[in-house]
């Protein structure tokens, strides 16, 4: 039996909608786009440069936190509307 609730994936329970592919989307590509900063930072040639690709990593980390936000708010918008 399907909960009533969004599941573990956060979709609710009728699937995902545009706003939710989108967002895992947008989301997947700041994790990856931190992870390469954090590596290119680490084979970085001078300190400075280094610094620059830690900061861009550390605003992805930041945008894939707010596209998080984000998702919470519309699952739970889309519960409200179920109710």
């Amino acid at each position: 039996m399907a909960p009533d609730r969004p599941t573990d994936d956060d979709t609710p329970s009728d699937g995902p909608t545009k706003d939710d592919i989108e967002t895992r989307a947008l989301r997947r590509q700041q994790a990856e786009r931190a992870e390469a900063e954090r590596d290119e930072a680490g084979a970085a040639p001078t300190g400075e440069a280094a610094e620059a690709h830690a900061r861009r990593a550390d605003k992805a980390d930041y945008l894939k936190e707010k596209l998080e936000e984000r998702a919470k708010a519309e699952r739970e918008a889309a519960v409200e509307d179920e109710d």
